[in-house]
């Protein structure tokens, strides 16, 4: 063994991970740091909840997840806080995602009690007169949800309130940049009767999350990240069911007919909101030529007046990307744009974490920046005059979540609709509009499943169906 080589083998594995302020880097908590070796100890508990969690009756499933909805909702200046602290959102930010969460357990306590099942109509069927019978909706069992840093509350939400709506078991492996809100969220369910096996928490790297996508046992991974982890989850999962919420690249078309007030000031909101670090974020904006100036001026205007700074203050509009490293890498994004041609309106300066909101113009469509999902504070504006040529750049990525569109031609919106490949598309809003029952995910290229509960729900259960055969 070379002495390098011993130097790596002895090399301790930590036994915690430190989770820092991405504005100020404090050190806001620490959490275990597991590995590959301490699955089967997971497995075991989780064993056990995949036994508690289907003995539930629903009642009890919709009463654990309201109370928890009520107790979240007293401390929702708690919560808020550490959502500021560990992932860096601006105040007013953080306390809509915890109004969210509350949302999304209460329609989960809605699906446990009303989505069980329905009769099946035999009978409507030649040679089965006879025959009455129905379908339940039973659990999986045990589901795998790894979860990003961005909404590090609602987002374990819309995995934890559906999967125990359905009488599952949840290994739940937080981003371990932001874990804290998702443990937090863990203790309150507990707190609320849920049983403390029903939700095991993984805190640990990518050597956890790889040991643990590996396991026979896990029914169902549900991810939100990016399209390499996604990638390597899939290869290496096996046979077992797969929702994921990758990346976006979200497009808006601006016509000549919109409020164009309103336009440019939902646009400059779904570019920036949480730093720009969102899937769904607007990132490309193509303005019909005749009123691109005017949407231009007045976009930059809207951007160079946004607070950038402190994220506990509540006059922040924009608070610091998640580490220094990610905005790092943005201004290097940026920095290449603009050897290739684009032109910098505004922005482009970095402090620390902190990378100022940046539009640009005149950014080609071979360019990084104009072809991958940016997840920065970063926004492209383009004039078009052909609107097919718009909705053919509109379409181009080969993945997409959101688009918005802004018109007052009721017709013309409809019919853009069909035409413009998203998993959803947002009528005079930008693509950054999300409302939790909706049914939520991508289009083309990475797109398995959907989020949004009852939607989520029916993918963490499975039907099964008891048929009698009436004998005279």
């Amino acid at each position: 063994m070379s002495p390098t080589t011993a130097s790596l083998a002895a090399t301790p594995q930590p036994t915690q991970i430190d989770v820092f302020s991405p504005f100020d880097g404090s050190l806001v908590g620490s959490v275990p740091c597991l590995g590959p070796q301490d699955v089967p100890g997971l497995l075991a508990i989780a064993r056990q909840g995949v036994r508690e969690s289907a003995a539930l009756p629903r009642h009890r499933r919709a009463s654990i997840l309201e109370r928890t909805a009520q107790l979240i909702e007293r401390d929702a200046a708690d919560f808020a806080g550490l959502i500021v602290d560990e992932a860096g959102k601006t105040l007013r930010q953080a306390e809509k995602e915890v109004k969210r969460c509350i949302n999304t357990l209460k329609l989960s306590a809605e699906e446990a009690r009303r989505n069980a099942g329905e009769v099946v109509p035999f009978d409507a069927y030649e040679g089965s007169e006879s025959r009455h019978g129905w379908f339940t909706r039973d659990p999986l069992g045990l589901i795998l949800a790894i979860t990003p840093y961005n909404d590090p509350l609602n987002l374990v939400a819309h995995k934890l309130g559906p999967a125990i709506a359905g009488g599952n078991s949840v290994i739940l492996k937080p981003s371990e940049l932001a874990p804290l809100s998702a443990l937090k969220l863990v203790q309150y369910l507990v707190e609320a009767g849920l049983p403390e096996s029903v939700v095991t928490v993984a805190t640990g790297g990518a050597d956890l999350g790889r040991a643990l996508v590996a396991v026979r046992e896990v029914r169902m991974i549900s991810f939100t990240g990016g399209f390499a982890t996604g990638e390597q989850i899939a290869r290496g999962a096996g046979l077992k069911k797969l929702a994921m919420d990758l990346g976006g690249n979200a497009p808006v078309l601006v016509l000549e007919d919109c409020d164009l007030g309103a336009a440019v000031e939902s646009c400059v909101s779904g570019a920036f909101w949480a730093a720009g670090q969102n899937c769904i974020g607007t990132q490309r904006i193509l303005v019909q030529a005749s009123i691109y100036e005017q949407f231009r001026e007045r976009f930059v205007e809207l951007t160079r007046a946004m607070v950038l700074g402190d994220p506990g203050r509540r006059e922040t509009d924009i608070g610091p990307m998640i580490t220094e490293a990610s905005a790092r890498r943005t201004e290097q994004l940026v920095s290449e744009a603009l050897v290739e041609g684009a032109r910098l309106l505004c922005g482009h300066k970095r402090q620390g974490a902190l990378y100022a909101p940046t539009v640009l113009e005149n950014v080609g469509h071979d360019s990084r920046l104009w072809r991958e999902e940016a997840f920065a504070p970063v926004v492209m504006l383009e004039p078009f005059d052909d609107l097919e040529q718009a909705v053919a750049a509109a379409n181009a990525p080969e993945y997409s979540l959101h688009a918005g569109l802004f018109t007052r031609d009721l017709s013309l919106a409809l019919s853009l609709a069909r035409r413009i490949e998203a998993g959803g598309v947002m009528v005079n809003d930008s693509s950054d509009y999300r409302f939790d029952a909706m049914p939520f995910g991508g289009s083309k290229y990475g797109s398995l499943g959907r989020e949004g509960v009852r939607f989520a729900y029916e993918d963490m259960t499975q039907p099964k169906v008891v048929c009698i055969n009436q004998l005279d």
